[in-house]
């Protein structure tokens, strides 16, 4: 199928009906229940849920595969988005020349960042990534004003020329005529599922996207990335360059990157140089970790939990806590909420780093290792159980 095999299949179809189904499977509570707060299937999370899962995913090809670290792909991210949006100021709203051109762009850019960065390895490589993106970010907010638009954000205007922007053709990001905002919402009963034509434009882009990675992983090229980051030294005796393979992955990795830029760029036709940060880079870095590097779906589970966060509990303030507390004795409810409050709303990233010190001590393979752990858990059960049951069937037999 499509040249996977076994468990890969199985892979991708629980991706595929995963995505396909978020926006009833993000939406457990009914919309007047006071639990609906932690509903996450509106459009805009969940396409940034998707968007960033493009970005960990091709960032995953580069760290999980050859174990070189950088904090500088937002520089990928960032330059995909002011790609995109150059192209709606020039050509039209169709986003299809977009994030061609953001790929493209994204590449170029990565080629000239890898061939410089990887001429050293380890915290070296990954310091000379961080000084690239800064200064990135320090050109698009500087020197580069007049093709970024500085502080301000580069934007469509009236007056951009859009040489390819028909009379009937939609004032905003489209595909095909059908705009990136349309939506469609369907209530049953108490629940409310909204289904948008944007966040299933990138849930498609993403599979796509995630189905290159399985080839990458199980291709020879990806044999030798595993080559490289497990003994980098051993594999130059044998005579093998590995310069060319990491170069390749690099690149690879922007792409990916300069494409979940130009795809946020279509939701919001806005670019800005906070996108270069390097906190946007540490973000992919953390996104990798938690959900397990070195796997497939790990960085696809790690972008949506810290979206989760980042859009969910940063919205929890105290007349919330206090809501949930009020069944309490007022000095109880007191005491809870001064206790919860540092971790949810503004101090949300408080409960996000204590989850990843968690993870990284006791379950080093993120997320995905501690799926494996209980499906193992499982595994054993139900073979003692058979175990018994063969024992109590010789028992009865005799």
């Amino acid at each position: 199928m499509l040249g996977l095999k076994g468990r890969d299949i199985t892979l991708m179809v629980i991706v595929l009906i995963l995505t396909m189904a978020a926006p009833i499977l993000l939406n457990p509570f009914p919309a007047d229940s006071s639990l609906a707060q932690f509903n996450a299937g509106y459009p805009d999370l969940m396409q940034r849920f998707v968007i960033f899962g493009i970005f960990a995913i091709g960032f995953n090809i580069l760290f999980g595969l050859t174990g070189y670290l950088s904090f500088g792909h937002a520089a990928f991210l960032g330059v995909g988005s002011y790609a995109t949006v150059w192209m709606f100021k020039l050509l039209n709203y169709n986003i299809l020349p977009g994030l061609v051109l953001s790929v493209i762009v994204a590449a170029l850019f990565s080629v000239l960042i890898g061939y410089i960065s990887l001429r050293r390895s380890g915290i070296y490589f990954s310091i000379l990534t961080l000084a690239f993106a800064q200064m990135s970010f320090a050109l698009a907010y500087s020197v580069l004003t007049p093709i970024t638009n500085g502080e301000t954000g580069l934007q469509v205007y009236t007056s951009d020329p859009q040489y390819l922007q028909s009379a009937g053709a939609p004032d905003m990001p489209h595909l095909f005529g059908v705009t990136m905002r349309a939506t469609e919402t369907i209530e049953i009963g108490a629940w409310s599922f909204t289904f948008n034509f944007g966040y299933y434009v990138c849930a498609i882009i993403m599979l796509a996207a995630f189905y290159m990675a399985i080839r990458i992983f199980r291709s020879p090229f990806g044999m030798m990335l595993r080559a490289v980051k497990s003994n980098q030294q051993r594999l130059n005796y044998t005579g093998v360059n590995p310069r060319p393979y990491t170069l390749a992955a690099f690149v690879i990795s922007g792409m990916y990157a300069g494409l979940a830029g130009g795809l946020m760029a279509s939701m919001d036709p806005l670019a800005g140089a906070e996108r270069m940060q390097w906190t946007a880079s540490g973000e992919v870095v953390l996104m990798t970790i938690l959900g397990g590097a070195g796997t497939l779906i790990g960085p696809v589970l790690g972008a949506g939990l810290i979206k989760y966060f980042e859009n969910i509990f940063s919205k929890i303030n105290d007349g919330v806590l206090h809501q949930w507390f009020a069944f309490m004795p007022d000095g109880i409810e007191d005491l809870l909420v001064t206790i919860v409050h540092p971790f949810v709303g503004k101090g949300w990233h408080l409960t996000l780093g204590l989850m990843f010190m968690l993870v990284v001590i006791f379950l080093p393979g993120g997320l995905v290792e501690g799926g494996q752990r209980i499906a193992t858990v499982f595994r054993r059960d139900r073979k003692a159980t058979n175990v018994e049951d063969a024992a109590a069937k010789k028992r009865n037999a005799k």
